[in-house]
């Protein structure tokens, strides 16, 4: 089974930037959804971003909609999300996942079935 492994995490300031990329392999990269998803201890995992398997069709959650920017290189076989404006209640691990099932893509309600180890993501005030 394919997982998703991540990168870019880190610690910058409150109005910072960051990037994270995930790498996935696998010849059927471009047939999935991918999404980025956060947790921070004791509260449920977050979906934050996603985008269908061409990138034509994103998803951001409300806390960080016209902040965070998702994207996807299906030559590369990465997706990517770029972070800005970042802020203390951004702070948390973040996983990148690949949705369970080629072509399906639904938004908040996609399923996804591989994650990677996470990376965490810390903002200071």
């Amino acid at each position: 089974q394919v997982q998703p492994v991540e990168s870019g995490g880190g610690s910058v300031q409150a109005g910072g930037s960051l990037g994270l990329s995930c790498a996935a392999s696998g010849h059927t990269f471009s047939t999935y959804a991918m999404g980025w998803f956060r947790q921070v201890p004791g509260k449920e995992r977050e979906f934050v971003a996603g985008l269908n398997w061409s990138g034509g069709s994103t998803y951001y959650a409300d806390s960080v909609k016209g902040r965070f920017t998702i994207s996807r290189d299906n030559a590369r076989k990465t997706v990517s999300l770029q972070m800005n404006s970042l802020k203390p209640e951004d702070t948390a691990v973040y996983y990148c996942a690949r949705a369970s099932r080629p072509y399906f893509w639904g938004g908040p309600r996609t399923d996804f079935g591989s994650w990677g180890q996470g990376t965490q993501v810390t903002v200071s005030s």
